[in-house]
């Protein structure tokens, strides 16, 4: 339903926070909202394309904290709480795409997810993937973007995964840093709740110590995956740690 409203507490819900937080958001401002009967209602696609420039700015301590929220949903879908193997597989990823402009670099990750078979319309998410990066660019520092749709719309995917491409060489995209762009995420959803959680966790997957690296150096598919995957584990464990000192 590409135009449902949400109330106060499903809007916590989407977000993977507390109703406090979102309270909090409103008298903030920013966050899209409308009043009906006297009570709040919020636009589910205006939210969604409101969140994840928000989330993808945050600073280190902010992410991590969002990132630690969101724990407990994903645990109930993946009770493991490891994403990567169920998203991603080293089939998801080309190590040599040939893209040289931002619209190239686009339109290869579209095709290389297009590629899973789990793609229902590829010029539709080409589209939306486009419309996303007008809102700001997906690109973080040290060379890495995270691209996906301006919106959620289940209809778009045959379940949820993850492909990575990286670039023969260099492309401009915005990155805050200056830096020009090699590595990219596609990320794509048909369930809403991963969406958030795993633009969290893909972005600090990308802020550890080496794995951009590792991911730049990596001379086969199986060898980025397997980089990723121990980051992760060792991302889990270090929060597991956190928790229980």
């Amino acid at each position: 339903m590409p135009h449902r409203t949400l109330t106060l507490d499903e809007l916590a819900d989407h977000l993977h926070v507390e109703r406090r937080h979102v309270e909090r958001l409103v008298r903030e401002g920013g966050l899209p909202h409308q009043k009906r009967g006297g009570r709040l209602v919020f636009p589910r696609a205006a939210v969604d394309a409101w969140a994840s420039p928000r989330l993808l700015g945050l600073p280190a301590a902010g992410l991590a904290w969002y990132h630690r929220q969101t724990q407990r949903g994903l645990r109930a879908i993946f009770p493991a709480g490891a994403l990567l193997p169920e998203l991603m597989a080293p089939a998801h990823i080309d190590l040599a795409l040939p893209a040289k402009t931002k619209s190239a670099a686009i339109r290869a990750m579209v095709a290389l997810a297009d590629k899973t078979g789990r793609v229902h319309d590829a010029r539709e998410l080409r589209a939306s993937v486009e419309a996303r990066e007008t809102l700001g660019p997906t690109a973080v520092p040290g060379g890495l973007a995270l691209l996906h749709p301006r919106t959620h719309e289940a209809y778009r995917f045959d379940g949820s995964f993850v492909v990575l491409g990286r670039t023969v060489q260099p492309v401009p995209f915005g990155a805050p840093d200056g830096r020009a762009t090699r590595l990219f995420f596609l990320l794509c959803c048909d369930d809403g709740r991963l969406r958030l959680p795993s633009l969290a966790r893909l972005r600090l997957l990308g802020q550890q110590a080496g794995v951009l690296a590792q991911l730049s150096a990596a001379t086969a598919p199986l060898l980025a995956y397997d980089a990723l995957a121990s980051a992760e584990q060792k991302l889990l464990g270090a929060e597991i740690s956190a928790g229980k000192s």
